[in-house]
Formats: C-alpha cells, sequence, structure tokens
C-alpha cells in the first residue's frame, strides 16, 4: 500500500476545536445550520455550505458548491486554514468513553482504491457519488478524511507511539464529549516505508468519499495533457486505524407495522426461528441473538447455532439473518434498502430511542442487533462481497477541518 505525507491547510491551534465539525453525511441541512449558529469558522460552511443559503434550495444547486469554495478560500485569506510549510504524515488520537483509537492521517493513492488494494464492503448511490466528486473538484481539496483500518501492524505501533511523545498540535474534547488529539510525525518517511509493507486495507466509513476521490482524481489526471503521476489529486485524504482499535455499534432496525398480524401472532411466529425468552436487558448477547422490542416488552430471539453456516461471510452475519428469517418472511419486508416500512437506528442513539420509537406509536415493533466484527467485515472484503445496508455504525465519528489536502 502507498501511503503519502501531505502539506495541509489546517487551523491554528486556538481555532482547532472551533473549525472542527462533525462529517458532512451525519447530519442533515437543518442539525448543521444549528451546529454552525453563530460559529463563523465552522468547518460545515465548507462540507455543508446549504446551511449559508435558503433552506429550500435544492441540494444540488450551482450556488452550493460555489458557496462552499467561497468559504474555504475565505477561510485562507482570513488565517482560519494555514498551509503547513513541509509535508507531513500525522497522528490522530479520539478518545471516547475511555476507549481511545488512534491512526495515521496522510493521503493513499487512487490507483490503489481502483485496484481493490483499498478493499470496499458496501455499494455506492450514484446521486450521493456525483455530489461528493462535484464538491472535491469545486473546492480542489479533499475536505474530508476517509475513514481505512488495517490489519495491526507492530513496526507501525512503534512509530505511532513513538510520534505521541511529543507535543501535540490540538487537545481539545468536542461537544459530545469525544476527545481529538493530533501530532505531526517526526519521520515522515520512516510511516511511508513502514506501511509500504502493509498488503492492503478496509474501507470502514466513508464509502461516498472514496469514490468521489477517485473519480475527482481520474477526471483530473484525464484532463491534464502533461500529466506526470506525481501530482496530488493522484492522492485523497484517510485516516488508517489498526483493526484491534475500531469500534462498531450496532445498527438498529425499527418496523412501522406487523404486517397484519398481532404481537401473540409475531411471537409465535418468531419462536419458529429461534429459542424467544422475555428479557429485561435490550442488548443481545453475542452473534446469532437479537432483542425485540415488542407490545412495551423486551423478548431475546436467540437463533439454533447450527442453522447458521459460518462459511458463509454474508449470510452469517446478523443484519442477513433478521432480514433473511424474520424481516422478509414474517414481516413482508422487501428489499430494505427501499422499503418504507423499515428504518435504522444507529447504536450511538441507544435502545432507549427504539423504546421511544415504538412506544409513540410511529413503529410497531425493533430489534437491537448485536454489533458485526471487525473480522467479519474484512471476511466480506476479502471475499469480494458487499454487506447488507447498514451493517455497519462506527464510533467516534473523524472531524472535519483539522487537516485538508488541496489537489495543486
Amino acid at each position: 500500500m502507498r501511503f503519502n505525507a501531505l502539506r495541509a491547510l489546517r487551523p491554528p491551534k486556538d481555532l482547532a476545536a472551533k473549525v472542527a465539525s462533525v462529517p458532512y453525511d451525519v447530519v442533515n441541512r437543518d442539525e448543521a445550520a444549528v451546529l454552525a449558529e453563530g460559529n463563523p469558522v465552522s468547518f460545515l460552511h465548507v462540507c455543508r455550505p446549504d446551511i449559508d443559503l435558503p433552506a429550500d434550495m435544492d441540494p444540488h444547486d450551482d450556488r452550493i458548491y460555489a458557496m462552499g469554495r467561497a468559504n474555504l478560500d475565505r477561510f485562507q485569506a482570513e488565517g482560519t486554514l494555514v498551509r503547513d510549510a513541509t509535508p507531513s504524515i500525522y497522528i490522530y488520537r479520539l478518545v471516547m468513553g475511555g476507549k481511545a483509537q488512534t491512526g495515521l492521517m496522510g493521503c493513499v493513492h487512487i490507483d490503489d482504491y481502483e485496484r481493490d488494494l483499498i478493499k470496499k464492503h458496501e455499494k455506492t448511490r450514484r446521486d450521493k457519488e456525483d455530489d461528493r466528486t462535484r464538491h472535491v473538484l469545486e473546492m480542489n481539496a479533499n475536505a474530508e478524511p476517509v475513514f481505512l483500518t488495517y490489519k495491526d501492524d507492530a513496526a507501525l505501533g512503534k512509530l505511532i507511539a513513538e510520534a505521541m511523545k511529543g507535543e501535540p498540535l490540538y487537545d481539545f474534547t468536542a461537544v459530545d464529549g469525544v476527545q481529538h488529539t493530533m501530532w505531526k510525525a517526526p519521520s515522515a518517511d520512516a510511516i511511508v516505508k513502514a506501511f509500504a509493507g502493509v498488503p492492503y486495507v478496509y474501507v470502514a466509513d466513508g464509502h461516498h468519499r472514496c469514490a468521489s476521490a477517485w473519480r475527482a482524481g481520474k477526471e483530473l489526471r484525464e484532463g491534464n495533457a502533461i500529466h506526470a503521476g506525481d501530482e496530488e489529486y493522484n492522492w485523497f485524504l484517510a485516516v488508517l486505524f489498526p483493526a484491534s482499535e475500531v469500534r462498531i455499534l450496532s445498527y438498529n432496525r425499527v418496523v412501522k407495522d406487523l404486517n397484519g398480524k398481532n404481537p401473540a401472532q409475531v411471537l409465535e411466529l418468531l419462536r419458529r426461528v429461534g429459542r424467544v425468552s422475555a428479557t429485561g436487558n435490550p442488548a443481545p448477547p453475542g452473534p446469532g441473538s437479537v432483542c425485540v422490542y415488542l407490545d412495551k416488552k423486551w423478548h431475546l430471539l436467540e437463533i439454533d447455532e447450527k442453522s447458521i453456516d459460518r462459511s458463509n461471510p454474508i449470510e452469517s452475519l446478523d443484519v442477513a439473518l433478521v432480514e433473511a428469517r424474520v424481516l422478509g418472511p414474517i414481516l413482508g419486508i422487501g428489499d430494505i434498502r427501499t422499503d418504507k416500512r423499515i428504518d435504522f437506528v444507529g447504536g450511538i442513539r441507544g435502545t432507549a430511542e427504539l423504546e421511544r420509537r415504538v412506544n409513540s406509536g410511529e413503529m410497531a415493533i425493533a430489534f437491537s442487533m448485536y454489533p458485526t466484527t471487525v473480522e467479519q467485515l474484512m471476511a466480506v472484503s476479502d471475499a469480494g462481497r458487499i454487506m447488507p445496508p447498514k451493517s455497519t455504525w462506527f464510533e467516534p465519528k473523524l472531524r472535519s477541518g483539522l487537516l485538508v489536502h488541496t489537489l495543486d
């Protein structure tokens, strides 16, 4: 795998906490506007520039992309973002709930994405790709990093630990309680050399940003009559974490109705799927189990392990088991990508959110899932397969705006 240093645009230390924002895709336009209210240096003005324009504007209006570029230019003119003097690689640590994950932040190559050395596990939507590709081209920058993971490597671990002995560039705790700390690696060359021994990496979070960076780089390459191969557009911004530190939360399901059945009938059908028992714990104890909230009570459904083909990386996923054995045959859910009767709730919101949505009458039944593991993600990617939709929820989220990679 190729890994490269960059001359980043980044905020001065005293502005880092105010500039750093949530990623563009975890908030809608109105939520982003509230977060950025009263903060003219929030990076949301760059990654969600629609907040600076009328709320009813088409999200793909030319003026939105132009506003993002104007805000990025303003940040540079006003000193909100300043160019580093030399190319560097950075160490980025996030701490949530006492658990730390520490990664390398730099650039990966678009050809490695094309050659599947950067392995994927999700399909992307063309409309979302188009939006982010245009955003990259209009900004002439990768405004936000992609979240990648790799199998633990002792040599890289030593280099990361050594870099963290120095004074951090940034160290702040965001409003959500997550601590963000960043260091500049003393030797980018040593990390680049060590990373050359990593055979491949995996996309954890950011499939659309990966695809868009690749598309934008290819377009710039094809439009450059004197392309030499060393241009910045051949690279895109990423943070790479060792797999042992990556945290995946559950991605839970809620369904609007019981498909013409009453709660007792649904429970009886669930007993044909596996062992059903009452529980006071809404978190499933392990793989092959799911907690079901129905009629204001929690039930534990345990699927017979002998009926699960663990050699199949897709069909053995809990999300796939629930889809194949419960959502489809019992509740009549068709394609979960398009069926309007089902919705998905990230594990960061907790099981109380599942109870709230059912108790309110908005939904009829909820499923608290056991989280997909990093090992399962890697097995699916290694097999060249695609995970079912909404299989993984990664926390903590990377902050945007701490480093920007420009393409010239």
